[in-house]
């Protein structure tokens, strides 16, 4: 198979947690299970992968376990808790795809890896943490919270507040050149899961966890990068990206340039805790060399990437020296530093 047919795709949490509806393990499964018929087709299609995923509600529920069990048993910290939830995710998308494939008749491995993920000690989020995790409180309930555990917590609208922990930018896949390798032979790569785990690189050269999380759409722009990947998919829970979303005046996009996503940024139609961090992963992704990414809902992944779906966002710009993944010093060619 060519390499150029390599290709990240990006699940969101939500699609196996849908909101609005009772989360339990079966009902993840079933959602696992209905999210890869667009990704079969893919394979298919001859696409080489790996599949990253969000786990937004599911670390928001190992959260909400870690409090409820406080002074009973030890307290998870969040990286922790990503790990872990990476890892059961992972058994869940590895083992459905394993049994769709093989009903299927269709000859590929699939794999989960447990991802470290790079990310700058002095990131501003470090000290101003504002990834909201877990339940909501009282402002009495916070207050102690705060004094007895030492967290940091924030007003989060009008339900109460919540923990706010950082979202550092992701800088390097660790694995990035196992997982390159992995996927060249044709084993999907389930990795990466819930935007990897975040470490810092110590001044001997070790990893040193971090107490955060990284942003699932941001980690698969800098895997792309990594893997030489020439797409990179996002699917949501919209058909399209869109202007002016939810308003009077709303504008569907098909197809745009990156130069167009950014300047669309800026003027505020794509929100931080929404479609922004997608946007600037696609911007990230074509500015180190990726072809085209692709942003669309679950059911069309497959028509998105044909073209009959879905947003297109294509190069429209001189490709970047610095942003997200600004710290991989190695070329597309894949050569290790």
């Amino acid at each position: 198979m060519p390499i150029n047919r390599v290709a990240v795709v990006a699940l969101g949490g939500n699609a196996i947690s849908p909101r609005g509806e009772r989360d339990t393990i079966p009902n993840q499964f079933r959602h696992t299970r209905e999210s890869l018929a667009s990704i079969v087709e893919l394979i298919r299609g001859g696409y080489l992968l790996a599949i990253t995923h969000g786990n937004g509600p599911q670390v928001g529920y190992a959260m909400l376990r870690v409090e409820m069990a406080r002074g009973k048993v030890p307290e998870l910290p969040v990286g922790i808790c990503v790990a872990d939830i990476a890892g059961g995710m992972g058994y869940m998308i590895e083992q459905s795809l394993q049994n769709r494939l093989h009903r299927e008749g269709i000859r590929r491995e699939v794999i989960t890896l447990v991802t470290q993920v790079i990310v700058d000690r002095d990131d501003p989020s470090m000290t101003n943490p504002r990834k909201y995790v877990g339940a909501y409180y009282s402002e009495q309930e916070a207050g102690r919270l705060m004094g007895e555990t030492g967290w940091k917590m924030s007003p989060d609208g009008k339900k109460g507040w919540r923990r706010v922990v950082p979202s550092p930018a992701p800088r390097k896949i660790v694995s990035a050149h196992v997982i390159r390798r992995m996927v060249e032979e044709g084993i999907i790569v389930v990795t990466a899961g819930g935007g990897g785990v975040p470490v810092c690189v110590e001044a001997d050269g070790t990893y040193e966890g971090v107490d955060g999380v990284v942003d699932k759409d941001r980690a698969s722009a800098v895997l792309g990068t990594e893997i030489g990947a020439s797409l990179l998919v996002i699917l949501t829970e919209v058909s399209r990206v869109a202007l002016n979303f939810g308003k009077p005046g709303q504008v569907d996009l098909d197809k745009i340039t990156a130069a167009e996503a950014s300047s669309y940024l800026k003027e505020g139609h794509f929100p931080a805790g929404n479609m922004g961090p997608k946007i600037e992963a696609a911007i990230d992704f074509l500015g180190h060399g990726g072809d085209r990414v692709v942003i669309a809902s679950i059911e069309e992944a497959f028509e998105a990437v044909e073209g009959r779906a879905g947003t297109q966002i294509v190069p429209g710009r001189p490709r970047i020296a610095h942003g997200i993944g600004s710290s991989v010093s190695r070329e597309r060619t894949g050569r290790e530093e």
